[in-house]
């Protein structure tokens, strides 16, 4: 098993909290790579794994996420961990599930393309 990434997920209220986080953000050297109206995601030029997204929703799972782990593959399921939102194949190009860790938060497991998660 292998961590590709992890990233926060921030809920905020507003797409202009988006704009605003966006701006906040480039100050420290991120740049916008993803913006899909309800989520924005920035990350650094020198390190793209180094990430961060806003989200005024969740607009395929039934909450937001608290962070997102992009891995190879994953065993979590099995360990018998809460699954708040089954895997779905997104339009978007990732393949994913919602899980709950041992403090409460939601974990966005994902991987890009087929197989994975």
């Amino acid at each position: 098993m292998s961590v590709r990434r992890i990233m926060p997920d921030i809920h905020v209220a507003s797409g202009e909290a988006l704009s605003a986080n966006r701006d906040f953000y480039g100050l420290l050297g991120f740049e916008e790579v993803m913006n899909m109206g309800w989520v924005v995601t920035l990350a650094s030029p020198a390190n793209p794994t180094a990430q961060i997204s806003f989200c005024t929703e969740e607009r395929t799972a039934p909450v937001v996420p608290d962070l997102s782990v992009e891995v190879e593959d994953a065993q979590v399921v099995a360990s018998g961990a809460e699954v708040v939102r089954e895997l779905r194949d997104e339009e978007w190009g990732v393949r994913r599930f919602f899980v709950r860790d041992p403090n409460g938060r939601v974990v966005n497991v994902l991987t890009h393309g087929a197989g994975g998660a």
